[in-house]
C-alpha cells in the first residue's frame, strides 16, 4: 500500500536509531573532573524546514532530585515536540525539564531526551548549556556522529530511517513467549503456538511483570532476540483509563474516574520511558489505544437509550478523552511508536448515527490535549471481538422480493455486515475528516472466523429477509451486541501484513484462549467486575436487543486462561486448522 507521511511524522522515526542517546553511566573518573555537567547536543536528522535532535545530560556533581537543562538558539529555532522530558521555549530560550518518572540524577549518571523543531534559514547548534543553572562543558559530537545530521534515511528499519507507512510491511510479528506456552501446552495446540499476539497492559502492575510474570521490558528484550536481522512488529494494547469501559463490568479496571493524573503519571509515563529507550529503538512498536473508550462517549452516554451512569460521568469529566489524548501525544512522539486507535466494530459504529459523530469524536481527541493527527498512525476495528471478517453469502445491497436486508432483524438498518467493508469504509471517513491519508487499519480476526460444521455454506431460503440473512450469515451470534466468550467462535485468518488496500494488516489482538468475563462472580483484586453479559443464562439487555447472552459456562476472570474456550476456538476455526 502507498501512502504518505507528513515531514514532522516521518521525522520523528530518526532519534531512534541514534546510539548516542542512550542512557548511560559516566565513569567514576569524570566525577573527579571539575566539570560538573556535560552535554552531548545532536541532531539526528535534518530537513528544509525542520529537524529532530537528542540531548544527553550527565551529573558530574552532586545527586539531584530534579534536574532542569537550558540553552538559547542564535536562529529562529522553534520546539514542536519532544519525549522524556518537559520541553518548553520562551523566544530564544529553550528549557528540558525532568518528567516525573526520571527526575533523580545521581552523581556519574545520565539522562536523554529527545525533540522535534522547525526552523529556517541555518540551523546552528546552541554552544552553551546549564544545568540547574550551572554552566556545563559541551560534547561536540565529533566522536559520536554529532553535528547536523543527514538526510531522511529510507525508513526501511532498524530505528535509522522514517517511519514506515505500513510497520506491518516486511516485518515478523512479536510472539508471546507466555501467550505461545499456554496454547502449546494445549491438546493441538502446537499448530497456532507460533502465531503473533498482543501483549495487554491492562493495570499499572502489568508494566513491571505481574506474579512473577513478564513486563514490558521482559517483552522487548525477549523481542529483540526474535527480531533477528529483520524487522519485528511488537503489538502493545495500551488499557486503563480511568473509569475503564464505563459500559460494562467484567473489564473494569483498577483506577477511578477521576484518576487522570494517576493515569498520565503511573500508567503512561513508564510506558513511554520504557518504549523510548534507544535499547529498543529498532522495534517497530504498534499500541492499540484504550479499546471500547471513545465509542462509550459516542453510544452509551448523552441521553442515549443505552446509557449508563458510569459511561454519563466520563463524558462530563472528560477523562477518557484527556487520557487518550495524553497517550496519544506522549506514545506519538517515539520515532518508533505507531499508535493505532480502537473503532469499535460494525456492530457497534456502523450506522450513520454512529459512524459520523465517532469519527469527530475521534479527531477531537487526536487534534486537542496536546494530541495531533501525527500521532495517529491508523486505527483499529473488532479489537477482542467476534464480527466476521467478511460476509460470503450476505451483501449489504442484497434484496429479497424486492426488501433490503438492512431491514432483518439481524441487520437492524446498519449499513455493514462484516468488518472489511466497514474498516474501508470508516478509514475513508476519518480521512475525510481530516487524518493524514496515509493512515492504515488494522482488523482483529482471533476470534472471528465463525467455522465447524454450524457455518453455511450458501445463502438463507428467500422466504424473508430474515430467513435469508439468518440462514446464510456466518456470524452465528444471537446479536452483534453479544461480545463475552461467545459460543460457536473460531479462530480467523491468521495474523497478516497488508491483506488489501488499506488495511495495515490482520492481527491478533486479543490472545485466544483469554477470557472476555467471568462467568460467574469471582473475588479478585485486579479491578474486575462481573458482567451479567458473560453469564450463559442472562436473556440480555438494550444493547443486544434483549437476547441471550450467548456466553459459554465455567468462564474465569477476564484475561485469564480459559482452556476451553481456546478448544472450540481451535475447532472452529477458518480456515480451518491442519
Amino acid at each position: 500500500m502507498s501512502r504518505t507521511r507528513t515531514p514532522l511524522l516521518a521525522a520523528l522515526a530518526l532519534i531512534a536509531g541514534a546510539s548516542g542517546t542512550a542512557l548511560t553511566t559516566t565513569p567514576a573518573s569524570a566525577a573527579a573532573d571539575a566539570i560538573p555537567c556535560t552535554v552531548a547536543y545532536t541532531v539526528q536528522n535534518q530537513w528544509d524546514t525542520g529537524f529532530t535532535a537528542a540531548v544527553t545530560i550527565t551529573n558530574n556533581a552532586a545527586a539531584t532530585s530534579s534536574w532542569s537543562v537550558k540553552w538559547s538558539y542564535a536562529g529562529n529555532q522553534q520546539v514542536t515536540s519532544g519525549w522524556n522530558a518537559q520541553v518548553s521555549q520562551s523566544g530564544s530560550s529553550v528549557t528540558a525539564a525532568n518528567e516525573s518518572y526520571n527526575a533523580s540524577l545521581a552523581t556519574g549518571a545520565s539522562v536523554s531526551f529527545g525533540f522535534n523543531a522547525s526552523y529556517s534559514g541555518t540551523n546552528a547548534l546552541p554552544t552553551a548549556f546549564t544545568l540547574n543553572g550551572v554552566t556545563c562543558n559541551v560534547d561536540d559530537g565529533t566522536g559520536s556522529g554529532g553535528g547536523t545530521g543527514g538526510g531522511t534515511g529510507g525508513g526501511t528499519g532498524g530505528g535509522t530511517g522514517s517511519k514506515v507507512d505500513n510497520p506491518y510491511a516486511g516485518a515478523k510479528v512479536y510472539v508471546d513467549p507466555e501467550w505461545s506456552a499456554h496454547a502449546a501446552a494445549e491438546p493441538g495446540g502446537s499448530r497456532v503456538s507460533n502465531q503473533p499476539t498482543a501483549v495487554w497492559l491492562d493495570r499499572i502492575a502489568t508494566i513491571n511483570g505481574v506474579n512473577g510474570g513478564m513486563g514490558l521490558r521482559d517483552h522487548l528484550n525477549a523481542a529483540l532476540k526474535q527480531k533477528g536481522s529483520g524487522d519485528l512488529v511488537v503489538q502493545l494494547v495500551i488499557y486503563d483509563l480511568p473509569g475503564r469501559d464505563c459500559a460494562a463490568l467484567a473489564s473494569n479496571g483498577e483506577l477511578g474516574p477521576d484518576d487522570i493524573a494517576k493515569y498520565e503519571t503511573n500508567y503512561i509515563d513508564p510506558i513511554a520511558s520504557i518504549l523510548a529507550d534507544p535499547a529498543y529503538a529498532s522495534l517497530r512498536i504498534a499500541t492499540i489505544i484504550e479499546p471500547d473508550s471513545l465509542p462509550n462517549l459516542v453510544t452509551n452516554s448523552g441521553g442515549t437509550n443505552t446509557s449508563t451512569p458510569a459511561c454519563e460521568t466520563m463524558k462530563a469529566n472528560g477523562n477518557y478523552e484527556k487520557g487518550v489524548s495524553y497517550a496519544l501525544q506522549k506514545l506519538g512522539a517515539i520515532p518508533n511508536v505507531y499508535n493505532y486507535v480502537d473503532a469499535a466494530h460494525h456492530g457497534w459504529l456502523g450506522w450513520d448515527t454512529n459512524l459520523g459523530p465517532s469519527v469527530q469524536e475521534f479527531y477531537k481527541v487526536a487534534t486537542t490535549n496536546g494530541a495531533s493527527v501525527n500521532d495517529v498512525a491508523g486505527f483499529i476495528v473488532n479489537t477482542a471481538n467476534y464480527s466476521a471478517l467478511r460476509e460470503p453469502y450476505v451483501k449489504i445491497t442484497d434484496t429479497v422480493n424486492g426488501t433490503t436486508v438492512r431491514q432483518s432483524k439481524w441487520i437492524d438498518w446498519n449499513q455493514y455486515v462484516d468488518e472489511q467493508s466497514y474498516a474501508v469504509a470508516m478509514r475513508d471517513k476519518l480521512v475525510a475528516a481530516g487524518f493524514d491519508p496515509g493512515i492504515g487499519m488494522l482488523i482483529d480476526t482471533s476470534r472471528n472466523g465463525w467455522g465447524g460444521s454450524a457455518r453455511p455454506t450458501g445463502p438463507g431460503a428467500l422466504t424473508s429477509v430474515d430467513t435469508y440473512v439468518n440462514g446464510g450469515r456466518i456470524d452465528r451470534r444471537f446479536n452483534v451486541g453479544n461480545w463475552c466468550n461467545q459460543s460457536g467462535a473460531g479462530l480467523g485468518e491468521r495474523p497478516t501484513a497488508a491483506p488489501a488496500a488499506g488495511i495495515d494488516a490482520y492481527v491478533w489482538a486479543k490472545p485466544p484462549g483469554e477470557s472476555d468475563g467471568a462467568s460467574t462472580s469471582i473475588p479478585n483484586d485486579e479491578g474486575k467486575g462481573f458482567d451479567q453479559m458473560c453469564d450463559p443464562s442472562y436473556g440480555g439487555n438494550a444493547r443486544n436487543d434483549n437476547n441471550p447472552s450467548g456466553a459459554l459456562p465455567n468462564a474465569p476472570l477476564a484475561g485469564h486462561w480459559f482452556s476451553a474456550q481456546f478448544q472450540q476456538l481451535m475447532q472452529n476455526a477458518y480456515p480451518p486448522l491442519p
